[in-house]
């Protein structure tokens, strides 16, 4: 039920909380890209109730600032109105680096006994997520899709190629000691901002990348918006965007599946759907 706050003449409809509790923390190999896929097919793409879903539990706290990011910028794939992580230190030190010191983060958590709903999760049991066309609801264990053919490969979109992403991608390829593309095979990879690009390029990240056999698109929506003209018709895809709906990457066509970087890099490194965690090993 939606609360009501009353400021001046002003209703404000205040959502209750869903609250995804984590516990735990994530293997080796898995990103949140997987948290979020397993909720979204767990609950479906209107799950959320247009409430506000709070991500918490340890397996929350020992995410990065960029991939608590991922978490609430899908929830909207869920059907939330508003995704949230309580702010701690690991805020506190993402703001002081983007410049932005002496913000007041204090008291902003739920309060004991809020008016929610809480779902528990195990994160060290969760396994790689993979979402079949045409709905990230059509998530299921990567090991359901094992061998499905891919032609294409995009790791791109602001829930996919930040910084984090960039690396967790081209750790794959890392360990696969310099094993290329397989023929045919097509990778492409446009960072999610020219900043972390910037930083990505520092590292060696993206030489990583381009050694593969990727190709660097422009820092932009591109494909995951459905402009650019980068997915091929007919072919099956794998990409770490948002949403995999009917022609929603540009072509009607196209059969497109959603995972994590990890899980991306893999598919494309092997020409079929498939565990990271086994290159990883």
């Amino acid at each position: 039920m939606l609360g009501v706050v009353v400021t001046g003449q002003i209703w404000v409809r205040v959502p209750s909380t869903l609250r995804m509790l984590w516990r735990n923390r994530l293997g080796a190999g898995l990103t949140a890209k997987d948290m979020m896929l397993h909720m979204i097919g767990r609950f479906g793409m209107n799950g959320g109730q247009y409430q506000a879903v709070e991500f918490c539990g340890e397996a929350v706290k020992a995410l990065s600032m960029q991939e608590r990011m991922t978490l609430s910028n899908m929830s909207a794939e869920m059907g939330a109105q508003a995704g949230l992580v309580a702010p701690d230190e690991v805020t506190r030190q993402w703001l002081a680096l983007a410049g932005a010191r002496d913000v007041q983060t204090e008291g902003w958590f739920t309060d004991d006994g809020a008016d929610s709903i809480t779902h528990e999760f195990d994160a060290s049991t969760l396994a790689p997520q993979v979402a079949a066309p045409h709905s990230p609801a059509n998530t299921r264990t990567v090991d359901t899709f094992r061998n499905t053919p891919i032609q294409a490969a995009y790791i791109g979109a602001c829930t996919g190629a930040k910084l984090d992403d960039l690396r967790a991608a081209a750790s794959v390829f890392k360990k696969a000691n310099g094993v290329r593309l397989p023929a045919g095979m097509r990778l492409m990879v446009a960072p999610a901002s020219v900043q972390d690009q910037a930083q990505a390029e520092a590292e060696g990240v993206m030489a990583v990348l381009r050694d593969a056999g990727a190709e660097v698109l422009p820092t932009a929506c591109g494909a995951c918006s459905g402009y650019g003209g980068s997915i091929p018709d007919g072919a099956n895809v794998i990409a770490t965007t948002a949403r995999n709906f009917k022609g929603r990457m540009g072509s009607a066509t196209a059969q497109v599946y959603l995972a994590s970087p990890y899980t991306v890099a893999a598919s494309a490194l092997r020409g079929s759907i498939s565990d990271p965690r086994e290159v990883l090993a």
